[in-house]
């Protein structure tokens, strides 16, 4: 087992799970309505980006691998396309994609907040602005705009983040000659330790799902694979519903999971998931010979619409249903399943060293939160029981 623990892990980007990450950046309707006066993205070259050339794999994930030119944007742009800052834009979210394996949530957001800061750019400075010419006061100005708005001090760190990267990259290949974003400071950001439910609570949510009498599940044996596995292997919701049959590794007792950038860590499989897997199992190939389909998905829907595959917001109604009704905060959600994996961990006794491997995080700085946690926890009963607290 220790072979298999040896992760490729990855950075842990846990607040931007579950969300648009851009809340102030409006859909656009003409994308909901069949794309009308959008044009694929290009390159510098003129080629057609290849972002847009993969289209099939982008559908249902929100990314648009389109500039919407009409309008303010149209106006805003020098006539024949995209300005210089649009192209390099462009060019790395391009970089992201075919070099960086960055994932689907990742590119939308990085378009976002990227094509917000540009056009930005654009209204206040001129449409023809180089990137050499901007200066961190103007993007100071920008986060600024950002508050005006009405954005939070997450968002707009987010946001800001997203400019540093494509700064950093700019100033790489000579478009600039430093990253003048790094000069703008990241706004503080309130320490918000994470509600986690008790070991206690846990396992009466997790060992009354799938029962005779359960009525707060819609497919019992299903659902309750969902919560073996968010809380007995700590996994994220998107690592959860893209895990296939075949990233079920019986003999090792371990799951394959892919995280963010398709790397790859493998996880033990405990007595109990197993157990419930095997549960399902068998209903899951009884629903699918009754409508004659096919799928690799380890966790399908429940009426088997699209390709069957259960979706990370559909995973999000399930846990929020089955936690509340057990008694759980109304704030619960699947990444709060994963605090408790490793917050539960540690109170038993498991060195930081291992939750890492196990969450899949790169640095162990980002683990370490569990270890504030267990503290503040530490805390409380010290001041209920100690005779010297009081």
């Amino acid at each position: 087992m220790s072979a298999l623990l040896k992760s490729n892990s990855i950075d842990d980007a846990d607040a931007q799970k579950g969300t648009d990450f851009s809340p102030y950046i409006e859909l656009r309707e003409t994308e909901r309505a069949g794309r009308d006066g959008l044009q694929p993205i290009l390159s510098p070259e003129g080629y057609p980006s290849p972002l847009s050339e993969d289209l099939e794999s982008q559908k249902g994930t929100g990314f648009s691998p389109y500039i919407d030119t009409s309008d303010e944007n149209r106006a805003l742009a020098p006539e024949g396309g995209q300005s210089t800052l649009g192209q390099l834009v462009t060019a790395y979210l391009s970089v992201l994609a075919n070099e960086r394996n960055s994932s689907p949530h990742t590119l939308r957001a990085y378009e976002r907040e990227l094509r917000s800061f540009v056009l930005w750019i654009a209204k206040n400075a001129g449409p023809d602005t180089a990137p050499a010419a901007i200066e961190h006061t103007q993007i100071r100005a920008w986060l600024g705009s950002l508050y005006d708005r009405g954005l939070s001090k997450a968002s707009a760190a987010r946001a800001l983040a997203a400019v540093r990267s494509w700064f950093r990259w700019l100033a790489r290949f000579g478009h600039v000659n430093q990253n003048v974003a790094s000069l703008v400071a990241t706004p503080k950001l309130p320490k918000h330790l994470p509600r986690v439910p008790s070991i206690e609570q846990m396992n009466m949510v997790v060992d009354g799902i799938g029962g005779k009498d359960d009525e707060t599940a819609t497919w019992p044996t299903r659902d309750a694979v969902i919560f073996e596995l968010l809380y007995g292997c700590g996994i994220r919701n998107a690592e959860l519903t893209g895990l296939n049959l075949a990233d079920i590794h019986w003999a090792n007792e371990a799951i394959l999971v892919r995280g963010k950038g398709q790397k790859q860590r493998y996880v033990p499989l405990g007595d109990a998931a197993a157990q419930a897997i095997r549960s399902y199992l068998a209903e899951r190939q009884a629903r699918l010979t009754a409508a004659q389909r096919n799928s690799d998905a380890l966790l399908l829907n429940l009426h088997l619409r699209g390709t069957g595959r259960l979706s990370t917001r559909s995973v999000a109604r399930i846990v929020k249903r089955i936690a509340v009704q057990r008694g759980l905060s109304s704030d619960v959600h699947p990444h709060t399943l994963r605090h408790a994996f490793g917050t539960h961990l540690l109170e038993e006794g498991a060195d930081l060293r291992s939750i890492q491997e196990l969450l899949g995080h790169e640095r162990l700085s980002t683990t370490q939160r569990y270890t504030q946690l267990t503290a503040a926890q530490l805390t409380v009963v010290y001041d209920k029981t100690h005779p010297r607290a009081k």
